[in-house]
């Protein structure tokens, strides 16, 4: 069902995959509230992914930029307001990676050189987007950005690794930049902590069919999908809501509030 919330407004979408991504189906939710955007990604993922596809089916044009790299992204911001006829009402950063995940090296026994490119990857990068944009001037006044984060940067979950820390710099760099963007251009900046997720990434962290298994146990309301993710992102990037800004946003079904479920209470009791 469409309500027409995002009619006119413009952004750019950082991280779509293919279409088991959160960004994929955020993509295709924006398009159908009546939203135009860029998409964006490294032109590895690129190659590795399907983004073509849905630049077609959203009429979308496609520029390439390593979000770790500022000079593709000034290029990106340039761009897209070429592209786009104007100023920014949008953007989400939905990027992450670990190599230390990749390889197999648990956290007791990092390789920094892979520490430090998943951090720039997945969590300064971030800083680097919202600097783009800040330096060019480049969001619209009640503007909304959004990166993608995991409640690991709040709670231990050991076979996350130092996507954990990513995670948790992230969020710091919303808090912080969200001041400046909210006094100086009333653009708002938050994080989104969703639910284990399994998308293309997710599925790369050792045991995670058993932790989505446990999460949906302890949630309430049982896992948060993509698409519900796309659906509440919608939301913050409408004008509904206007005064959100700075805030860690936990879309879990009730899983950062609860202790215990009575579902493994069971479990651990048969």
């Amino acid at each position: 069902m469409s309500y027409n919330l995002l009619k006119g407004k413009k952004g750019i979408i950082f991280g779509a995959l293919d279409e088991n991504s959160i960004a994929w189906k955020t993509a295709e939710r924006i398009h159908e509230e009546g939203g135009t955007f860029v998409l964006t990604n490294a032109p590895v993922a690129m190659r590795l992914g399907q983004i073509k596809d849905l630049a077609a089916k959203t009429g979308s044009e496609i520029i390439p930029a390593d979000a770790t790299s500022e000079e593709d992204l000034d290029n990106l911001v340039a761009k897209s307001m070429e592209i786009l006829g104007g100023k920014i009402d949008f953007v989400l950063h939905a990027i992450g990676m670990s190599i230390n995940v990749r390889k197999g090296r648990s956290y007791t026994d990092e390789k920094y050189d892979f520490t430090t490119k998943g951090w720039d990857v997945s969590a300064l990068s971030f800083h680097k987007v919202l600097q783009s944009l800040y330096k060019a001037d480049a969001m619209k006044e009640w503007g909304s950005i959004v990166a993608l984060t995991y409640m690991a940067a709040q709670r231990v979950f050991p076979d996350y690794n130092d996507m954990a820390d990513n995670k948790a710099y992230l969020e710091s760099v919303a808090r912080s930049f969200g001041y400046f963007f909210g006094k100086e251009k009333n653009v708002r900046v938050n994080t989104i902590s969703q639910s284990p997720t399994p998308t293309t990434a997710g599925q790369g962290v050792k045991g995670f069919d058993g932790f989505i298994s446990y999460a949906e146990k302890m949630s309430p309301l049982g896992n948060a999908t993509a698409l519900e993710c796309a659906d509440y992102t919608v939301t913050l990037f409408s004008d509904l809501t206007r005064k959100v800004t700075m805030q860690n946003l936990f879309h879990d079904g009730g899983f950062s509030n609860t202790g215990v479920s009575q579902e493994v209470i069971e479990r651990f009791t048969e």
